[in-house]
């Protein structure tokens, strides 16, 4: 959207805004006034996604702190942290360990970190990124090729895009003009720039701090089975609808302008796609209040902006869902999103006669030195 394009919809929203409430004054944008307070709402994830545990398994060989991985249609992959090379793969439906692979190293069919890990099954693919570095193995853990041996590029939010792409954000610094053309489509066999998408903005803002990594915001999202996807420039106060064929459609808006405010400015991205709500939050860059949040969140329904708290109701009490604690924020058009949780809360939980449903059920096999249990939520079919 161009700025003068966007100037035009603010001073439209102004008018509008006598409306009251968080009503919607068309069909076509979504408008978010990220400093407004909102109605609020309760959401129980149980009444609008299906939900599942895979207690991991924990033989000695498979022992983890289950950090961000990758879950795919048969698998659940995790990692350690640190420059641990571990990666972990477990079945994806019972949580039976099956394999650990470990190609930690210097060498040129090593890796020396993991930024993030991206599992291919229709290729039998698994892309490890690290830094400016990407190496691929077939799922066994055995060497096939490595990219950007130039070190042109910074990989960052890697996702598997199609069957021969992936997309990335390039977070490599460079200059301003550079920095607008941070997502790239990737070619899967010889990591070739094959698309260079820009979003417009007038001047770059970055989520970052000078002496922190500052709030983490999600760049890109899957809208579910609609085979698109939410792409978050944090100096953009659009949000964009990327489609298959890389073309864009302005989907969110917020206000005030992102230029305009004053630091420490406030973002905002969304977080899941349902049928019925989009989920986002706004994050703040005030680190000395220690970056406030705030849950907002669209419902299709109502044609409303409202603010939200999420409960997880296989507890007895529900217990509210925190964005901060969620592993694996985008997936696929299947999964909205994967947390982990840690067994010896679990175990106190069930201990408290806390829980109930499929989740007691495993918490009575577990112990506190347990692994991880992993959550997932689905789009209902």
């Amino acid at each position: 959207m161009k700025t003068v394009d966007l100037f035009l919809v603010i001073i439209l929203l102004a008018v509008m805004a006598g409306c009251g409430g968080g009503k919607q004054a068309t069909d076509d944008l979504i408008f978010v006034d990220v400093l407004k307070s909102y109605p609020k709402k309760e959401l129980i994830l149980q009444d609008f996604l299906d939900v599942e545990y895979i207690p991991l398994d924990d033989a000695d060989e498979f022992v983890t702190k289950g950090l961000g991985g990758n879950i795919s249609k048969n698998y659940i992959v995790v990692r350690n942290g640190g420059t641990n090379g571990d990666i972990y793969f477990f079945d994806r439906s019972t949580g039976k360990g099956l394999r650990k692979i470990n190609r930690g190293g210097q060498g040129p069919e090593e890796y020396y970190a993991i930024g993030s890990i991206v599992i291919d099954e229709d290729n039998n693919e698994m892309f490890v990124c690290f830094g400016q570095d990407m190496v691929v193995y077939d799922l066994f853990g055995n060497f096939k090729r490595r990219f950007n041996s130039m070190r042109e590029y910074g990989y960052s939010y890697v996702v598997n895009f199609d069957r021969d792409h992936l997309f990335f954000e390039d977070n490599l610094y460079k200059s301003q003009d550079e920095r607008k053309n941070r997502f790239r489509i990737m070619s899967k066999q010889d990591g070739s720039i094959v698309k260079e998408i820009e979003i417009p903005y007038k001047q770059k803002i970055t989520e970052r701090t000078e002496i922190s990594s500052g709030p983490r915001i999600q760049l890109l999202v899957p809208e579910g089975y609609s085979n698109s996807w939410a792409i978050v420039e944090t100096s953009s106060d659009t949000i964009y609808r990327l489609l298959p064929d890389y073309s864009m459609i302005p989907m969110i808006v917020r206000t005030p302008s992102i230029q305009s405010m004053s630091p420490p400015e406030t973002f905002l991205s969304p977080f899941a796609f349902t049928d019925r709500y989009i989920l986002m939050q706004t994050r703040s860059k005030d680190i000395e209040s220690f970056y406030p949040r705030k849950n907002v969140m669209w419902d299709r329904q109502e044609k409303a902006v409202f603010e939200y708290v999420l409960y997880n109701a296989d507890y007895e009490r529900p217990v509210k869902l925190e964005y901060e604690t969620i592993l694996f924020p985008f997936l696929d058009n299947e999964i909205v999103f994967g947390e982990r949780l840690e067994a010896h809360e679990i175990v106190e939980a069930y201990e408290k006669g806390q829980l109930k449903g499929r989740l007691k059920e495993i918490a009575a096999d577990l112990d506190a030195e347990s692994n991880p249990v992993i959550m997932i939520a689905k789009h209902r079919k």
